[in-house]
């Protein structure tokens, strides 16, 4: 369900295999960690999501939208239409279509297609570096987009949409706003790299940026996306109160406001390998296996 009462959601389609413009078949190798909140646990937490590997499911979902085309933006909309439980949600949905790109002149690339409601979102490292990062989406600090059931709240209209070109050896990197709370960009990308460069597939990266986002969300001291937003707004004093509020501390105490540290919060993150079939085929790399 799209709106199943989460205050935090994210979607990954994996649509299938496409083929770039050299015929090799392009794929996403994906792995994903979910940590709920410590509070959240016996109840499953408040992050959902989903990967899917078949664009037929999506498709017979959306009965006209055609084979191979899939639209992301559309998926959401009908979604949110067919739902009718109460909640309020933000939403990013991922899909690899079969839209071309030259790049330099001489390479065929495939491109992401995604749609970003709220302050879930993605980034995209190729060559150990972030060349897309999706943006957060709030109305001021610590309220963001958001759809709801009923016709209120933010429409999925509202959401952002994007098309980024990509090529075998990108990584997508997408997750809740309990990991974008806690980390940088380029602590994300480094430990990307650092994984890769070890050998490991996309399940266990996963794992090793969630547990790593879990550590910073705890750190009272340390300056992060979180914290570094309310000092953006003003509010310095606000990012002490969200943090103290999601580790149950007492917001009533007379202790001074930082204006530092993380929030502590249910994480979603999902890893996604891009490769081809020569990957799979011919070569042990990370992007061929996640048994590590």
């Amino acid at each position: 369900m799209l709106l199943k009462c989460p205050l935090f959601t994210y979607w990954l389609i994996t649509a299938g295999r496409r083929k770039d413009l050299a015929g090799r078949t392009l794929k996403l190798i994906s792995g994903l960690c979910y940590l709920p909140h410590p509070d959240n646990e016996e109840t499953g937490g408040e992050d959902a999501h989903f990967i899917c590997a078949d664009e037929q499911a999506i498709v017979d979902a959306i009965q006209d939208e055609p084979m191979g085309d899939i639209d992301p933006a559309r998926v959401l909309e009908k979604a949110h239409l067919s739902t009718k439980d109460k909640g309020y949600s933000t939403a990013c949905i991922i899909a690899l279509t079969d839209q071309n790109w030259t790049y330099n002149f001489c390479f065929a690339l495939q491109s992401l297609h995604a749609i970003n409601l709220g302050d879930s979102g993605f980034i995209v490292v190729r060559d150990g570096c972030t060349i897309f990062r999706s943006l957060v989406q709030q109305h001021h600090f610590n309220f963001t987009y958001q759809l709801e059931g009923e016709n209120s709240g933010d429409l999925p209209g509202s959401g952002q949409v994007f098309t980024i070109p990509v090529a075998p050896g990108d990584v997508v990197i997408a997750g809740t706003n309990g990991l974008f709370d806690n980390m940088y960009n380029n602590e994300v990308t480094a430990v990307v790299v650092h994984a890769m460069r070890a050998g490991l597939g996309a399940q266990v990266t996963a794992q090793k940026i969630a547990a790593l986002a879990r550590q910073q969300a705890q750190d009272k001291n340390r300056q992060t996306p979180l914290s570094a937003a309310a000092q953006d707004a003003g509010l310095p004093h606000l990012a002490t109160l969200v943090r103290d509020q999601r580790l149950g501390a007492n917001v009533g105490s007379t202790q001074r406001p930082t204006g530092l540290g993380g929030k502590l919060d249910d994480i979603t993150v999902v890893v996604s390998y891009i490769t081809s079939t020569s990957n799979v085929l011919e070569s042990s790399s990370p992007l061929a296996n996640d048994s590590s």
